[in-house]
């Protein structure tokens, strides 16, 4: 969609394209699991092809990454908007930290190392969402 090119956090766009995407798609183990399966299979392919014309690991233009880990960070997690935005934030935290193994996965070859260590990012957003509503109720905001 071309968000990859914006002149500032271009994986800041990227993630907020995931959220939108998030939100066509239905609350459903399969349709979200299926849009899961479907970028990330994309995003393999295309980072390769990527990293093949640029020259570059991990070229920045490449935000599918971002994409796919804002999809795996909502992952049938109830949240209303308010939630939602703190899921945003949460997993751009992560994705910028990258806590072991997200470091490590950064580190496989191709495409499948750009996706891996956004997908583990949103692992632990997910996760770490889950804690929350487990402890404080719901983030349905």
């Amino acid at each position: 969609m071309g968000v990859g090119y914006a002149p500032v956090a271009p994986g800041t766009f990227g993630s907020a394209v995931g959220l939108l995407i998030w939100l066509a798609v239905p609350r459903s183990f399969l349709a979200q699991g299926a849009a899961i399966v479907a970028v990330s299979a994309i995003g393999v392919w295309s980072g390769t092809v990527a990293e093949r014309h640029s020259g570059r690991v991990d070229p920045g233009y490449v935000v599918i990454d971002e994409v796919a880990g804002m999809l795996v960070t909502l992952f049938l997690v109830p949240l209303g908007w308010g939630g939602a935005i703190g899921a945003f934030l949460l997993f751009r935290l992560f994705d910028i930290i990258k806590p072991y193994p997200a470091n490590r996965l950064e580190r496989l070859h191709g495409g499948l190392g750009i996706m891996a260590d956004d997908i583990m990012a949103g692992i632990y957003a997910n996760l770490v969402l889950r804690l929350c509503i487990w402890s404080f109720g719901h983030l349905a905001i």
